[in-house]
This record gives structure tokens, C-alpha cells and sequence, in this order.
């Protein structure tokens, strides 16, 4: 330990939040700005339903419409991972943003249902394209040992964004639809242009180069396709365990607001509840990370996953109140306890030239995992009833140890100022990772 107490090392492996903000380069601060701004605007998936109903089209054609923006969203994240890594962060970051501002626009004047059907499956999808580019741009740009705090910013100004945006937009739909949409397409395009303008280009030159070190010493060749990510068998374990975790924790917006209905309680408790979780995510996620950030990833991984089967085994005691609470507790401490590390982990262990595809494979199985979630949750529910927590909490149970065995153990830079070389070596993100882990 080099002559340091583990208080000195916990207390290099946890830096603040004003600090990080402060270390944080200029073009990541640009990026979660840019995201903040898109996220005060995102209409379209809330107000999609109603907009369609009051343009005269059933409920059904609504519901299809909203199940095709879903399809798209997953689609959209895989592309966008595959366009990070193909082009640059800030290439698909710009193609996003200025492709969905024209969509966006578009659903406002076309007429014909199967058309309407298709802007929006490409709205979703084009949409979607910077998620894995952000993320990847964010582990680029951000010193390793503050990237889950900077993750954890990344989060909160998603978060804001989203909380706030169904109240401006009640406000603008209250005018016109045709205005709520023509804003989103206005937030969407200024972030597009604070991409272009702020966020760095990539060194062709450098990158290049990098890429060809990189598949001339790689057994056999690397060509950079998502098939290499599955070569990754101890990330494609952890993919299927993020799955399952994705397939449960969405379960509070399917099964539980009908469990609380059939046991008779107020739904005003669905609403408490979520209320209550929205909050704690604001307030307490980033002053949680501060101490997070130094646990070892597996540490965090199966205690973000535990809580989450712990919150949904309190809801299979009972629909109390009490229970209720407690287990709504149990799985935000989840959310602010593992969420920034768990996004941050796959830029911390992939290659520079696959980190997109990385990204995007992860969060491609949670979008998969929260569309699937919800159809199986509520079939679930209407077969064995209050018995479907019991399925959730063993299916967490499970996600919990496949993703221990999948996941690697990875050193955050000031956790151990002396590694031993013969154990750790040096990601090419610049975070020791053991190998024989």
C-alpha cells in the first residue's frame, strides 16, 4: 500500500461532486447539458397515445403505435452503438438528434395510419442512436477514476429532465399538439447543435492507429462487429443477467399497480410510491456514489441486484402499506446505489473500438428485457396473482448470481495505488482489470 491507510485510499478512490464537476472536461459538461435540454422536450412517447386518439384513430391503433416506438427504441440503441464505433460519439450523437428533429416534425402533418406507423418506429430508432454514443463519449472524455460520478450526472439530468418534461408538456398540449411536438423537435435539434459545436471530432489519424495496434495484436484478428462483443462470453453472462434484472425491476410499472388495485388498496399508494422514488433518485444518487464509486464492481453489482430482490420479496409478504413502502425503498436504494456504476461498467472494460457496441449490446438487453417485462408480469399476475413476486424475487435471485460469475473485477484507479503486476493489468480505458477473475 505504499505507506498509505485504507482511509487515505478510500478517500482518493471517492472524489466529491463539486470536485468531479470541476475536473469535469468542458465537452462533457456540453454533452449532459445537451442532454438535459432533449429531456426537458421528450413529448412524443407520453403524449403519443393521446395525440393519436384526438387525431381520431382507436384506442388499439394508439396502443400498436406505442408498442411499434418501443420496438424502434430497442432497434435504435444497437444501431446507435454500432454508429458510435463506426463513425464517432459525436457523429452519431449529431445524426440523432438532427434525424429525429425532422421526424419529429414529420408526424405532425402525415395522415396515413401505416405512415404514421413508420415515422414512428424511425423516430424511436434515430432517437435513440446517441444513448451508446453519449455513454461511450463520456468514458472517453472522463478521467477513470470519476467516470461512475460523472455517470451518476448523466443520470440525474435524465432523470430532471423526465420529471419535468410530462408537466410543460400538459402545458403545450393544452394549446396544441402541433406546438408540443414542433418543441420537442426545437430541444432535440439544439442538442444536435451543441453537439456539433462543442463536442470534441475524432483524431482519425490517432484512432486508426489504435484500432490497427489493437487487431494486429489480437488472437485471432478483431474486425469490430457485435459478434466480437459475444466473444466476450463473461459480458454476454452479464448482458443475460441485466436482462433478467430489466425484466424485474420494470415490474413496478406492470404488475404493481394492478397487485395494489386487487388488493383493494387506494391507487393513490401507486402514486405515493413512485412519487417517493422519484425523489430519492433526485436527492440522494449522486451523494450515494460519492461513496460507491470506490466498491469493487462486484460488490455493487450484487448488492444493487440483492436490494432489488429484497423490494419485491417485501411485496410478496403482503400489499400493506408497510410493505409496500419497504419494498419500494429496497429497490430505489437499488437504483442509487448500483444504477451509475452498472452503466458505467461496459465502457470501463471494452476495447476503444468496440466500446460503442459495448454500450449499446447492455443497453439494447434492458430495453429488451423492460418491453418483455411488462407482457410477462401482467400475464403472470392474472394467472397466480400475489404469487407473481415470489417469480420476480427468484428471477432476481438468479439475475443476482449469473451476473456475480459474469461480471470482472475491475480496480478504480486510487482503490489500490500499488497493484500487483503479476494479478492486474491496464484496460485500454485505462482501468485495471484482473484477468484471471
Amino acid at each position: 500500500m505504499s505507506g498509505e491507510t485504507a482511509d487515505d485510499v478510500g478517500t482518493k478512490a471517492r472524489p466529491g461532486v463539486f470536485e468531479t464537476w470541476q475536473q469535469t472536461p468542458r465537452e462533457a459538461k456540453a454533452l449532459l447539458a445537451g442532454v438535459f435540454v432533449s429531456k426537458l422536450a421528450s413529448f412524443l412517447q407520453i403524449f403519443l397515445v393521446l395525440f393519436l386518439t384526438h387525431r381520431g384513430f382507436s384506442g388499439s391503433q394508439a396502443g400498436w403505435a406505442l408498442g411499434v416506438y418501443g420496438a424502434g427504441a430497442v432497434l435504435g440503441t444497437a444501431i446507435g452503438g454500432w454508429l458510435s464505433d463506426r463513425l464517432s460519439p459525436r457523429s452519431a450523437t449529431v445524426i440523432s438528434m438532427m434525424g429525429s428533429a425532422v421526424l419529429i416534425a414529420s408526424l405532425i402533418y402525415i395522415k396515413y395510419y401505416p405512415l404514421i406507423l413508420l415515422a414512428v418506429l424511425l423516430v424511436s430508432a434515430v432517437g435513440q442512436f446517441y444513448r451508446p454514443a453519449a455513454q461511450s463519449m463520456i468514458t472517453q472524455l472522463t478521467p477513470p477514476d470519476k467516470l461512475v460520478m460523472v455517470t451518476a450526472m448523466y443520470m440525474l439530468c435524465v432523470n430532471l429532465g423526465t420529471t419535468v418534461a410530462p408537466l410543460i408538456g400538459v402545458a403545450l398540449a393544452e394549446i396544441s399538439y402541433n406546438l408540443l411536438f414542433w418543441a420537442e423537435a426545437l430541444a432535440v435539434l439544439a442538442f444536435g447543435v451543441i453537439a456539433l459545436v462543442a463536442l470534441p471530432k475524432p483524431d482519425r489519424s490517432a484512432a486508426a492507429a489504435a484500432a490497427k495496434e489493437t487487431a494486429e495484436a489480437a488472437d485471432p484478428p478483431i474486425r469490430g462487429r457485435y459478434i466480437d462483443v459475444l466473444r466476450d462470453y463473461r459480458y454476454s453472462l452479464f448482458m443475460v443477467a441485466f436482462f433478467l434484472q430489466a425484466v424485474v425491476y420494470v415490474q413496478y410499472t406492470a404488475a404493481l399497480p394492478l397487485a395494489i388495485k386487487a388488493a383493494g388498496q387506494s391507487i393513490w399508494w401507486y402514486g405515493a410510491l413512485i412519487t417517493m422514488n422519484a425523489i430519492i433518485c433526485a436527492t440522494c444518487q449522486m451523494i450515494a456514489t460519492k461513496f460507491v464509486q470506490g466498491w469493487p464492481i462486484r460488490v455493487v453489482q450484487l448488492t444493487g441486484f440483492t436490494l432489488v430482490a429484497l423490494g419485491y420479496a417485501m411485496y410478496a409478504i403482503d400489499m400493506l402499506p408497510v410493505f409496500l413502502i419497504l419494498g419500494t425503498l429496497f429497490w430505489t436504494l437499488s437504483e442509487i446505489v448500483g444504477v451509475p456504476t452498472m452503466f458505467a461498467y461496459p465502457g470501463m472494460i471494452a476495447p476503444p473500438h468496440l466500446r460503442g457496441r459495448y454500450i449499446g449490446a447492455m443497453q439494447t438487453m434492458f430495453g429488451l428485457g423492460a418491453t418483455v417485462g411488462p407482457v410477462l408480469g401482467v400475464l403472470l399476475f392474472e394467472h397466480i396473482g400475489q404469487r407473481v413476486w415470489i417469480w420476480m424475487t427468484l428471477i432476481e435471485v438468479v439475475a443476482t448470481v449469473i451476473g456475480a460469475i459474469g461480471i470482472r473485477r475491475v480496480l478504480t484507479p486510487g482503490a489500490d495505488p500499488a497493484p500487483t503486476p503479476d494479478s492486474v493489468v491496464e484496460s485500454p480505458t485505462g482501468v485495471a482489470v484482473d484477468p484471471a477473475d
